[in-house]
């Protein structure tokens, strides 16, 4: 039957709902080559007659495959196979990786404000307008009116009342092994990360499991990171004297072509929802950044996974560890985002070559997380705590996107909407032509802060590349012994400081419906 190529059985008993089924099968089918580039497949109406299941169920499957890059949906035409260039041949060659077990840092097992409160500059109003300020869409504030304090109060009770000296001990280095098995079980049941307890590294923060990578990593390695990126990440970097390179994005994400003209031997990703923009990197995408990881020896992708339980369209987007073959993604998560900006927890999975340099080189760093605090979180992921609060979570960020969204329509003539259906924060993208200071300006007489993109754009015109406005009285340049401590690709195409029409970015995560329907109002008095 040539105009189905789907011969998927479904399995009604299978603690896999249907839509799954059939989101994996075609996934596997592309992914091993038997469905092929450009390939149309049956429509959401056929296929639901087909396998005698509701329309909703495939277009489901079908969104959360088009979601993740495997599909296309051209207008009028149909479903399609999307251009994933070697993809079959190249997952075969990456499981011969080259130094170095393969296994858990691959493919196959072996034995209040977030932490994104690093706003740069302001690109917001004067001083004298911040005292009208009654609405601030931050991106970085998340909604903690439903935190389970009572939960989070008796399981510390418990734990306090049942402590012995062990509690108070200085405890293992990387962590507890307790909670190191909690995440992992954690990691691979929701994005799909493959890996051993012993891979986990549990540090406070993201900062600081950046700072132990550079001990991991060795001096000076060039880094490459999405432009525009996460400031505080920037920052680290910087601080840590390494050569960083900008890469330019498209709408699939960081450019791999002009990841290729820079000398990096390492490229700090976000490609399950990258921070500002909001790009989910296609399948496709991912794949070619694996690849380039893999031509060279001690070349590594950093991937910060650091908002990935919001989406709000089909199931998460699986990690790009997740596809790692060759033991080349460090995948860096955090507890911040999805419980509670205090609790500075994050982890780190190395990949089995870096976890043995990190044993001779940093095996003697204690843990900078309280194993009390430790044995908390462990007990509030074990007992179903956590999960129950995120799915609340999630039900709560969902109607306040569904809100915004459909509040936005009205200003369609005069922005591009876009970055929706994840995280806690969308873009308008100016259509006519106005500058980002005027519409924030504008924004703030009205008594609303809006964020302009241009705060996180590096390099000579984005907002933290100058020494004392990023980093106070430290300069880091006067610490580094390399040149061109931060540079963009000089090739044509790949300049990162090319002007681009102004982007605000309106955060919802932490105000009330009422609180961003009356935004909305004075954003629409100020600007249209």
């Amino acid at each position: 039957m040539k105009e189905l190529p789907i011969h998927i059985e479904l399995d009604s008993e299978s603690r896999q709902t249907l839509y799954e089924q059939i989101y994996e099968y075609i996934r596997e089918e592309i992914r091993a080559g038997r469905l092929m580039k450009d390939e149309k497949l049956p429509s959401a109406r056929f296929l639901a007659d087909y396998l005698q299941v509701s329309r909703t169920t495939v277009d489901m499957a079908y969104g959360q495959l088009v979601s993740e890059g495997y599909l296309e949906a051209r207008s009028r035409k149909g479903y399609f196979v999307s251009a994933m260039e070697d993809l079959y041949a190249m997952d075969q060659v990456m499981r011969r990786t080259d130094d170095g077990k393969s296994g858990a840092g691959g493919g196959q097992m072996q034995p209040g404000k977030t932490s994104r409160d690093a706003m740069p500059g302001t690109g917001q109003a004067s001083q004298s307008a911040e005292a009208r300020i009654c609405c601030d869409f931050s991106p970085n504030a998340i909604d903690m009116r439903y935190f389970p304090y009572a939960t989070w109060k008796k399981i510390t009770k418990n734990i306090l009342v049942d402590a012995n000296s062990k509690m108070f001990s200085l405890g293992e280095p990387q962590g507890d092994l307790s909670l190191r098995t909690t995440i992992c079980r954690y990691l691979h049941g929701s994005r799909g990360v493959n890996c051993e307890p012993e891979q986990i590294i549990i540090g406070a923060g993201n900062d600081y499991l950046l700072l132990l990578l550079e001990k991991i990593l060795g001096r000076h390695v060039p880094v490459a990171m999405e432009n525009p990126t996460y400031v505080r990440a920037y920052k680290v970097f910087r601080s840590c004297a390494y050569p960083v390179s900008l890469v330019p994005m498209d709408e699939n994400g960081i450019r791999v072509d002009c990841l290729r003209k820079t000398d990096a031997r390492v490229a700090y990703v976000m490609p399950s929802h990258q921070y500002p923009t909001g790009v989910s990197m296609p399948i496709g995408r991912r794949m070619e950044l694996l690849k380039w990881a893999a031509e060279e020896p001690g070349r590594y992708l950093i991937e910060d996974d650091y908002d990935s339980e919001f989406r709000y369209k089909g199931k998460p987007l699986p990690s790009l560890q997740a596809s790692d073959n060759g033991g080349r993604v460090v995948y860096i998560g955090t507890f911040s985002k999805a419980i509670a900006p205090a609790i500075r927890i994050s982890y780190m999975v190395l990949p089995y070559p870096l976890l043995e340099r990190y044993r001779s080189v940093c095996g003697f760093y204690a843990s900078t997380v309280s194993r009390i605090d430790q044995t908390v979180l462990n007990e509030f992921i074990q007992d179903g705590y956590f999960e129950r609060y995120l799915n609340k979570m999630r039900k709560q960020y969902r109607e306040k996107h569904d809100l915004i969204l459909n509040g936005l329509k009205s200003f369609e003539k005069g922005f591009r909407i876009s970055g929706g259906n994840a995280g806690l924060h969308v873009l308008l993208t100016d259509r006519l032509g106005r500058s980002e200071e005027m519409l924030t300006l504008a924004a703030a007489a009205e008594g609303v802060r809006v964020y302009g993109m241009e705060d996180f754009r590096m390099g000579e015109s984005g907002g933290a590349e100058s020494g004392k406005e990023a980093f106070g009285d430290f300069e880091p340049e006067k610490f580094a012994d390399v040149e061109n401590v931060a540079k963009a690709p000089e090739t044509e195409g790949c300049d990162t400081s090319e002007q681009n029409p102004a982007t605000l970015i309106l955060g919802y995560g932490a105000l009330t419906m009422d609180e961003i329907r009356d935004g909305l109002i004075l954003l629409k008095k100020a600007w249209l």
